[in-house]
C-alpha cells in the first residue's frame, strides 16, 4: 500500500487545524468555510478515512508515527 508524504500529511493537518480556528471565529465566513471543507475532503482521501474526524485522528497517528498494528495474514490463503 502506497503511503503519503509524511511531511505533505504534516503540513495539511496543521493547515486544518488553522482553518477550523478560523471558522469557529467567524462562523458566517463561507470562503473560510470552503477551504476548511476543503482540506478536510483531501485529509479523506490521503487518509483513506470516510469521514474528516476519522481522517484527522489517522493523520495525526501517522505523522506521530503510531500506526496501528498491521492486520495478521491468513493462513491457508495462497500467498500468506
Amino acid at each position: 500500500m502506497l503511503l503519503p508524504d509524511r511531511n505533505t500529511v504534516d503540513r495539511l493537518l496543521r493547515h486544518y487545524r488553522a482553518q477550523e480556528r478560523t471558522v469557529l471565529a467567524r462562523p458566517c465566513d463561507l470562503s473560510a468555510r470552503r477551504r476548511f471543507e476543503d482540506t478536510a475532503y483531501t485529509l479523506c482521501v490521503l487518509m483513506g478515512e470516510r469521514s474528516a474526524r476519522a481522517a484527522v485522528r489517522a493523520a495525526e497517528r501517522y505523522v506521530t508515527g503510531n500506526r496501528a498494528p498491521a492486520r495478521p495474514a491468513l493462513e491457508g490463503l495462497p500467498g500468506a
